[in-house]
């Protein structure tokens, strides 16, 4: 209760009061700009997202199967897990590209590794090579994937900051419409192309990002981390004032983040009990992403298919490209209500609604395997798509962006890497292990999932912590205690200050850090 009482007198004090109401993400160029090169960061999301639905369609096609032997059991899961043990080897490196070269200089290193790995799987030309363009795909997509974000979050204009970080994610989707509608087209195909066209189409995004990422904007909280203060205020300026170095907004933003500038170890994310807290969200959520039942579906839905009796592969790959249209207008609807709904209301109510709806499909699954019920089967379709549909409320838009406002500057990388650590992990452990046990017991399997459910749905009503309306620096405050808050609002006091002054006639205004800053 006493973080509520936090964020809501805070949030009156903070970035709102400064805001411009006549500049709107439309009616103004430079945030026209802006919305430019974030919508080229957004993408990073569409890679993990085709890469996601491909190898679940990969796996519908005959012609894939045949050439590559059906592989099955064990080799299914390698092929399926491999990418994410790809990021698991990038992870000791990318939150030091991030914080040493730039969050934009290692998306584009990002790019070009992933441009060479979809080249080879691609071009294939047996099982080994497969698999080892799936391990390049995922070593390359960490780097964007942990910078991309980042920058997103730290060069969004306020107003809008929490709607494009959710965005993020959520466009995962977009990836997998792709992906899907792709590969249904390319069945039809009698021979290799049917399967390497959508391999050589996820390197889409990484065209774009080769050629244009080095041209848009670097973070203004990283040029400041490394002494350019100059460069960081004229890049708030340009895009969040017309160029204005002056005005309010940009004067709170940047004493904001020279406020709480530091330097920090690893240690540092377990060394405060703030920290703890941050961690035990970040692991939290991070794991119950992927433990919550989604991975069956996203991986394996052509053996859920196969235990309802659906082996039609036009058909599997039809329900597979509509689920994924579905998905996206769930998670976009959801990130342009974070800030009215919230991110409580929506974690609880999405994971609310994923125990009940995989409750029903655990018992339609069992109906249909004891009876041979076809409307069981049809009903476990739907209510996988309602499983989804509150999965999207929540854990597609809201997992990125709160982990990455959570994080002051000086623990974002490093926390964020830890973030998609975890991912990977519990991502490898359900692509072993769920191909595995849906052989052994299949609809049983299911009863694991909605008891985790449930132990996620008491966790989200009792941990989670509102955010909704602060600034990234002011989020801290809820964790960090009264001190930094004290100074966030000494930034403010002074800013309203020089605004007073200006009213009286006092004439040009320049930036001057406030006393309390200087100490």
């Amino acid at each position: 209760m006493a973080a509520g009482a936090v964020a809501g007198g805070h949030s009156s004090e903070g970035y709102l009061q400064f805001i411009d109401p006549n500049r709107k993400w439309y009616n103004n160029k430079r945030l026209i700009y802006l919305h430019c090169w974030i919508a080229l960061l957004l993408i990073t999301s569409s890679t993990n997202g085709y890469d996601g639905s491909l190898m679940n369609s990969f796996q519908s096609l005959k012609l894939w199967n045949d050439y590559f032997g059906h592989p099955h059991g064990g080799m299914l899961g390698l092929l399926n897990a491999i990418q994410n043990i790809g990021c698991l080897a990038a992870y000791p490196f990318a939150p030091y590209l991030s914080d040493g070269l730039g969050r934009r200089l290692t998306i584009w290193i990002g790019a070009t590794i992933m441009l060479g790995a979809v080249g080879l799987q691609g071009g294939a030309r047996n099982l080994n090579m497969f698999i080892a363009a799936r391990f390049l795909i995922g070593f390359g997509v960490t780097f964007a994937a942990n910078a991309a974000p980042m920058l997103v979050t730290e060069i969004s204009y306020p107003l809008y900051r929490s709607q494009l970080t959710a965005l993020y994610n959520s466009l995962w989707y977009s990836g997998n419409i792709v992906a899907s509608w792709t590969t249904f087209g390319t069945e039809f195909i009698n021979n290799t192309w049917s399967w390497r066209i959508p391999s050589l189409l996820q390197g889409l995004p990484s065209v774009f990002q080769f050629f244009l990422v080095l041209w848009g904007p670097e973070s203004p909280r990283w040029l400041m981390h490394k002494g350019k203060e100059t460069e960081a205020l004229k890049t708030l300026a340009y895009y969040h004032a017309d160029g204005d170095d002056t005005d309010p907004l940009v004067l709170f933003e940047f004493n904001e983040i020279k406020a709480v500038a530091a330097n920090v170890g690893w240690s540092a994310l377990w060394s405060t009990r703030g920290n703890r807290k941050r961690m035990m969200l970040i692991i939290a959520i991070a794991f119950f992403s992927q433990w919550s039942g989604n991975g069956l579906v996203s991986y394996y839905l052509n053996a859920v298919f196969r235990s309802i009796g659906i082996t039609n592969t036009t058909i599997q790959l039809l329900i597979t490209a509509i689920l994924a249209i579905w998905n996206l207008c769930w998670a976009s609807a959801a990130s342009f209500c974070v800030e009215r709904a919230g991110r409580r209301l929506l974690f609880i109510t999405s994971t609310a609604g994923m125990l009940v709806f995989f409750a029903m499909q655990t018992v339609c699954s069992a109906r249909f395997a004891i009876t041979g019920n076809q409307a069981a089967a049809h009903a476990v379709i739907a209510f996988i798509f309602l499983f989804y549909a509150s999965y999207d409320l929540a854990y597609t838009p809201l997992i990125v962006m709160y982990s990455v406002e959570i994080l002051p500057y000086s623990l974002r990388a490093k926390g964020f890497n830890i973030f998609n650590f975890v991912i990977s992990v519990a991502l490898i452990f359900n692509q072993y292990v769920n191909p595995i046990a849906l052989d052994a017991i299949e609809w049983k399997y299911y009863i694991v999932y909605c008891c985790w459910l449930t132990f996620e749905l008491a966790f989200v009503t009792l941990f989670i912590v509102e955010t909704k309306n602060l600034s990234l620096e002011e989020t801290a405050a809820l964790f960090d205690g009264d001190d930094i808050k004290n100074a966030m609002d000494a930034v403010a006091s002074d800013i309203r200050s020089d605004d007073m002054s200006d009213d009286k006639g006092s004439g040009s205004r320049s930036y001057t850090p406030s006393a309390e800053l200087k100490a």
